[in-house]
């Protein structure tokens, strides 16, 4: 990857988190298009993409439920709304043990069930992801013939001064990357989505 971890590389062009990730020219346009974000200096700033065999409302109805995100985050132990699901509100998520960080607390920025877009920022929590924003799409793909969604996951961190910066991209990388995994496997009817009810 160019330019470091930062996800941006020296010529300006966005890489994605996991080097294995290939994108079409119009898929990288969705990118460029729904993925900005500007980096302080001391940030760092990437994506992370998954090809999804569901159609895009079956992919979209899981991830919009800012009230559940526990649904396909497994590392989430329970989630508290604080009014209804629309820009502004907020949840507080408790953090399954083991993890670095007990509890979160998340505002939603951005929900649009026209363009497929999530945007969520970290206000408060006990975690190492300070000042984290994260912006998720979902687009309309075939797959083998049939409906399917790609999944685009950005996001902008700091870098805390006990962590260099490779270890927080990486921390967060890993994360979304199982956080989309469980996202298809919930989609794809793999794992019960009764819990949305």
């Amino acid at each position: 990857m160019d330019g470091g971890s930062s996800g941006v590389g020296a010529d300006g062009i966005w890489r994605p988190w996991d080097e294995h990730t290939v994108l079409r020219p119009e898929e990288m346009e969705y990118v460029r298009r729904f993925h900005q974000h500007e980096p302080g200096a001391n940030q760092c700033t990437s994506f992370i993409a998954k090809h999804i065999k569901a159609p895009l409302q079956t992919v979209w109805s899981v991830v919009r439920r800012f009230d559940k995100p526990q649904v396909y985050k497994r590392f989430v132990e329970n989630c508290v709304m604080q009014g209804n699901i629309e820009p502004g509100c907020v949840r507080e998520v408790t953090l399954k043990s083991g993890l670095p960080g007990k509890w979160s607390i998340e505002r939603l920025e951005l929900l649009d069930d026209n363009e497929h877009i999530l945007s969520v920022k970290f206000i408060d929590g006990d975690h190492p992801l300070k000042n984290y924003s994260s912006i998720l799409t979902v687009h309309h793909e075939v797959i083998d013939g049939h409906p399917g969604a790609l999944v685009i996951e950005s996001f902008v961190v700091d870098i805390p001064e006990e962590n260099t910066k490779n270890e927080i991209f990486y921390l967060v990388g890993n994360f979304l990357k199982f956080n989309h995994k469980l996202l298809a496997d919930v989609s794809e009817g793999r794992i019960d989505r009764r819990a949305l009810n």
